[in-house]
């Protein structure tokens, strides 16, 4: 069987950082050839991009999340629903943390189709206390939007509030562009808008043309001329603001390839990029690593806006 160039990239990654993707079938390489995804039917390529269904309890996590950013939400009611953009969608909030504070862009996940930024200004909370601004993105959802209109939003979102941070007393120089489940995948789709100290990108999407066989392309309706076109491991910059990738150890395989193999692919091509797996983290519980002061990624953010 014929080796590409992203199998090596992946093959090294697993090799050089111990990590394992199992789950797949026995005959899927025989069967797929190279890509494991191709050798899935419709219910395993559900299985294999389900987060719910691998969480049960995420429910209930939602549940909690909302309540908290609601209540953030009264809290600091100056800077909210910004428009970006026509549509209803085409928001964000910005909670400042005094003027001049360093700014972390956050875009919400949903796999493109669901949720809101309200439902996450929960994460905002010690942010600010630690002197960062955030920045909440919204944007419209599938069916009602393509993709190509999706990856335009977070775009012109980024480039919105990088030209609006110092009014809303945040400083444009020290911007951070982050984002989890798919707003992780938009999140990289946005990272060389602007100048930014950098990106951090959540469990995400890098490769969309798995989808396209999956529960998920009932509302997405990608093509593969879509999927390819806002695949970011196709289409790599030649400079780039550093990238850092997490995913959690006990998230699905699928998931956790798609982070390696981008985090190699970006190595190869000579762009800055660290990847890390959080130990026993699910697809839900990675965000409390960003959220509490004392979590892996939370430090990270802190670290680069701060220092700056």
């Amino acid at each position: 069987m014929r080796s590409t160039r992203r199998d090596m990239l992946g093959l090294g990654l697993i090799m050089t950082t111990g990590l394992e993707f199992g789950g797949w079938p026995p005959d899927a390489a025989a069967a797929g050839g190279s890509r494991p995804w191709e050798a899935l039917d419709r219910a395993s390529l559900d299985r294999a991009y389900n987060n719910s269904a691998a969480v049960p309890e995420s429910a209930e996590i939602f549940k909690g999340w909302s309540a908290r950013s609601a209540q953030l939400r009264s809290l600091h009611p100056e800077h909210l629903d910004l428009a970006y953009g026509p549509l209803a969608r085409q928001k964000f909030d910005f909670f400042a943390a005094g003027k001049g504070s360093p700014v972390l862009v956050f875009i919400h996940g949903g796999y493109w189709q669901a949720r809101s930024k309200d439902d996450f200004s929960f994460l905002a909370e010690h942010f600010l206390a630690a002197g960062i601004s955030v920045a909440m993105v919204g944007y419209p959802l599938g069916p009602d939007a393509s993709m190509d209109e999706i990856v335009a939003s977070a775009r012109t979102a980024v480039r919105t509030i990088a030209g609006q941070a110092s009014a809303l007393g945040g400083d444009p120089r020290r911007l951070m562009i982050s984002g989890w489940s798919s707003g992780g995948h938009l999140a990289t789709m946005a990272l060389n808008e602007v100048p930014s100290l950098g990106g951090l990108a959540i469990s995400g999407i890098y490769e969309l043309e798995p989808l396209i066989g999956s529960y998920l392309n009932d509302k997405l309706h990608l093509d593969l001329a879509v999927a390819k076109r806002n695949s970011p491991i196709l289409h790599l910059p030649g400079t780039s603001a550093p990238l850092a990738m997490y995913a959690g150890s006990a998230e699905l395989s699928e998931l956790r390839r798609q982070s390696a193999e981008y985090a190699a692919a970006r190595r190869e091509a000579g762009l800055a990029v660290e990847f890390q797996e959080i130990a026993g983290a699910n697809h839900y519980t990675i965000l409390n690593s960003l959220l509490e002061p004392s979590g892996t990624i939370h430090g990270k953010i802190r670290s680069q806006l701060l220092a700056a």
